[in-house]
């Protein structure tokens, strides 16, 4: 999530640097700064009251050791107002603060000043080629007709089980899979990346930590009698690891590998991409 004092400070390289995610973000940069500033404002006569009323505390104390009680008790009296007020201007603060958040985590994080503007994969910039695309014979078959020709992949199973999207592997193509999640952790920790198996359910405060929430919701599997959420990625418990931690400079690079089933819905369909 975006500070808001960055925002405030850096208001128009915001603005264009999301544009760069084809994000218009004018109005949305424009409210927020604006529900700062109430939120500072109040945060400002909140501060006020509570000087004053430490400051008649001390008073009253004073009073009190001279012997002046009926001072004392008049200037108590003083303070009945004045902490109505300040609980008043608590609140206020606390429904602005939920309102500056909300605003806040739906403002997606800036790309960086290289990325290149652009809607379609054609106006990508090619940094680096490696080797050659293999051209394919005429009569080559697709991997969704070998699959089902060596049955190792079986969607029709998966259909049957779950629905559409939930292949069942059998098989070498089970073996496949488990040495392909094998492979990657074992060269992973090879090349210094300490391997976490985390859990596959978060909480909500850990959906907001990625940026999953609220952005994401809709897409997310929730476990509504525990209040938890299916992973949609490994990424998500092991980044929150981190969340609220602030990591010395001694302690980077921070290098974590995990494997997790991956739990999310997919919105709408992309044709012979998804296959």
């Amino acid at each position: 999530m975006l500070e808001i004092n960055f925002i405030r400070e850096h208001t128009q390289e915001v603005i264009e640097r999301l544009a760069r995610k084809n994000v218009e973000a004018t109005a949305r940069i424009s409210s927020i700064i604006e529900i700062d500033q109430k939120r500072r404002d109040i945060q400002k006569l909140l501060d006020n009251q509570l000087e004053d009323l430490n400051n008649i505390a001390n008073e009253v104390g004073q009073l009190f050791k001279n012997g002046q009680h009926l001072q004392a008790n008049l200037l108590k009296e003083q303070t009945i107002e004045l902490k109505a007020l300040s609980k008043t201007l608590a609140e206020q603060l606390q429904a602005i603060q939920q309102e500056l958040n909300d605003l806040l985590v739906l403002l997606p994080n800036l790309p960086h000043s290289t990325v290149p503007l652009g809607k379609t994969p054609a106006d990508n910039e090619i940094i680096h080629t490696e080797g050659e695309i293999p051209k394919l014979a005429t009569d080559a078959v697709p991997h969704w007709d070998l699959c089902s020709r060596y049955d190792i992949v079986d969607f029709e199973l998966g259909n049957k089980i779950t629905g559409a999207g939930f292949p069942v592997y059998k098989g070498k193509g089970a073996r496949l899979q488990r040495a392909l999640i094998n492979f990657f952790l074992d060269n992973a920790v090879a090349a210094g990346y300490r391997e976490i198996q985390p859990p596959l359910l978060v909480n909500e405060a850990s959906g907001y930590g990625t940026g999953q929430l609220p952005d994401k919701d809709g897409q997310m599997y929730f476990a509504t009698l525990d209040k938890l959420y299916l992973i949609p990625t490994a990424e998500v418990p092991v980044t929150n690891i981190y969340r609220d931690v602030i990591l010395k400079v001694g302690e980077l690079p921070v290098k974590n590998a995990a494997y997790s089933t991956c739990f999310r819905r997919e919105a709408g369909s992309y044709g012979k991409d998804v296959r």
